[in-house]
């Protein structure tokens, strides 16, 4: 049981590192961004389904801002739905590429 215990530990750590390591890459995320395009690209959008939200340029954000947001969007800490199921389906790699292509726009 010790012994499990103490790989479930090390396992725990070996996780929190990797994560921890992950750096984004604005080039990798060229194909990535095409789903936030549609919204975020549109200056005044508002999405309407199911009800109305205005939809923020995220051009120039820092880029530790949009981790955060996609990242409470996939533990549903934000509510909206469309961003709900799109950060859901991002890797950590993936909400910091993204991350990082946003942060260099202006």
């Amino acid at each position: 049981m010790k012994k499990l215990f103490a790989l479930l530990v090390l396992a725990g750590f070996a996780s929190v590192s990797a994560a921890a390591d992950v750096v984004g890459d604005a080039k990798a995320a060229g194909n990535k961004v095409a789903m936030c395009i549609g919204c975020h690209g549109i200056a005044g959008y508002k999405a309407t389904f199911p009800e109305v939200f205005p939809v923020p340029m995220i051009g120039g954000q820092s880029a530790k801002y949009i981790e955060s947001a996609l990242k409470a969007y996939q533990k549903g800490e934000r509510k909206n739905p469309s961003m709900r199921g799109i950060a859901g389906s991002m890797t950590d790699q993936d909400i910091a590429d993204v991350a990082a292509y946003y942060a260099q726009q202006k």
